[in-house]
């Protein structure tokens, strides 16, 4: 097959306020500032771009870290890429992160792998839902995010096995069995974090691990591996894929499906099938507890905007380190606190249902993401302690919510669960407007503990609006339930009265 369309000189990646670029433009431009796309798009390609990153310039610990600047950095991967041009076509004979041996699967149309798009006999319910053709640039982003978040199911092909004596792909029968969910996406959706700097150029310096940072990890035993553009897998256990398995590039760019594009869908099969987070298969930009009895992770919730977690991500700055750890977060906080005035935690991903071992949006799911800044040279134990207090406070404002509306509709004999859960849904909405001034105002001094209390009062205001909204007091009746169940929030606006 004629090369064509090559990723790093077509644009392909989407940027925000620019539009599309290519890889090329990417590492010559300094001033892109962020990249563009949905939440799992995003997290897509800043994982090959770390890839891409990590396999061009490794450096052996922090002080070579250190002596690399961002300019260093992107010149070492014009180089790489330079280098490895023949092998970022996404047509030819050795198409990017394809398989040309599973052209004999089955050809599934592209919106069959989008989870936003209804295929088969789902309902359509809006436009946005309906298929469309792709053009080149939409069907390697399609690809990428493949590798890492397919939804599992009876999409894939999996009669095609690459792999000889490779069971992996059959059910207890011994027929073809539905396609594992990618090892980024897990059974609901993972949470992934990741700093942001103030260009792109930024966030991939910060969020580079060294090899030192890889060896203490202790979560991939073939340390970093090698790019699979560099040497691609024969198969889905071949000895290429059980080092994927084990290393970080693995883990960035896991080839959980094997691809072929072709000129109306592409031929998709199940691919190498990575550890889960029970078995220690862990992404670097996921959170994952060890402490309990079982490994737990953080998951996707549109019901729970992504900044309430960041007392679990952020746990590493306790004087006791937290339950949570996030690899990706930790390294590269550590760095952003002395090396830049300000930087930015970005979390986000897809919240999918799971029902017999098939995935899919629907219902109340949907695509979750939120950036907070943060100034590094705030950052301690006692800012981190003041945050844990507030952030405490206000789920304690929500379950007090909650409890009040459930008591005004009992108190009427009617069942207010329903209306409870919407009521607390307005709270949290009216409170993430000032979700990024929480996190200013947690430093240690006077006025900033002035600021911590005109905010508590804003987020009672917040309370008493969303009650007041879903309880009504029209009624002599409504209005003594109004009266009884409406909450007393003097005890809250005290803690912090200056």
């Amino acid at each position: 097959m004629e090369n064509r369309f090559n990723l790093i000189d077509e644009p392909w990646i989407p940027i925000a306020d620019i539009g599309r670029v290519s890889l090329g433009q990417l590492f010559r431009n300094p001033h892109y500032r962020a990249l563009g796309g949905n939440p799992v798009q995003k997290i897509a390609i800043m994982k090959l771009l770390l890839a891409i990153g990590q396999a061009a310039v490794t450096p052996d610990d922090e002080t070579a870290w250190q002596a690399l600047s961002e300019e260093d950095l992107a010149g070492s991967c014009l180089a790489y890429l330079a280098q490895w041009h023949h092998r970022f076509y996404l047509y030819g004979e050795e198409p990017f992160l394809q398989m040309p041996a599973i052209a004999i699967a089955e050809v599934k149309s592209f919106g069959t792998v989008l989870a936003e798009v209804a295929t088969g006999n789902t309902t359509v319910l809006s436009q946005g839902q309906q298929e469309r053709e792709l053009d080149d640039a939409d069907k390697a982003l399609l690809l990428l995010v493949q590798m890492g978040f397919a939804l599992s199911g009876k999409k894939t092909d999996n009669s095609v096995v690459l792999s000889s004596a490779y069971a992996g792909k059959q059910n207890d029968k011994g027929k073809p069995s539905s396609g594992r969910t990618g090892p980024s996406m897990g059974f609901m959706g993972l949470l992934h974090s990741i700093v942001l700097g103030e260009t792109l150029w930024q966030t991939l310096r910060l969020n580079l691990l060294t090899r030192q940072d890889i060896e203490q990890s202790a979560l991939y035993p073939a340390g970093l591996g090698d790019a699979p553009w560099q040497i691609m897998p024969k198969g889905e256990y071949c000895s290429m894929a059980q080092r994927l398995q084990q290393s970080l590039m693995g883990r960035l760019l896991p080839l959980s499906r094997f691809c072929l594009l072709a000129e109306k869908g592409l031929h998709y099969s199940e691919g190498i099938a990575h550890p889960d987070y029970k078995a220690g298969g862990v992404d670097p930009t996921i959170a994952i507890n060890r402490k309990s009895k079982d490994p737990k992770v953080l998951w996707v919730s549109p019901g729970k905007r992504p900044w309430r977690e960041l007392t679990g991500l952020l746990g590493f700055l306790a004087a006791e380190r937290g339950e949570f750890d996030c690899l990706q977060l930790r390294c590269a906080i550590r760095r952003a606190r002395t090396n830049v005035e300000r930087f930015a935690v970005w979390s986000g991903g897809l919240r999918v249902s799971n029902n017999a071992g098939e995935q899919y949006a629907s219902g109340n799911d949907d695509y979750v993401e939120s950036v907070v800044w943060l100034y590094g040279a705030e950052l301690d134990s006692i800012w981190y302690a003041n945050l844990v207090t507030e952030m405490t406070a206000l789920d304690a404002l929500s379950k007090r919510l909650y409890a009040s509306v459930l008591a005004y509709y009992k108190t009427q004999r009617m069942d207010g669960v329903r209306v409870a859960d919407q009521a607390t849904t307005l709270f949290w909405q009216l409170c993430e407007r000032q979700a990024q001034s929480i996190f200013d105002s947690c430093d240690a001094g006077e006025a900033k503990r002035v600021a911590r209390y005109k905010l508590r009062k804003t987020f009672a205001t917040n309370l008493h609006t969303a009650f007041d909204q879903h309880c009504p007091n029209q009624t002599a009746r409504q209005l003594d339930a109004w009266a009884q169940s409406r909450p007393n929030l003097s005890q809250y606006l005290q803690m912090e009265a200056p």
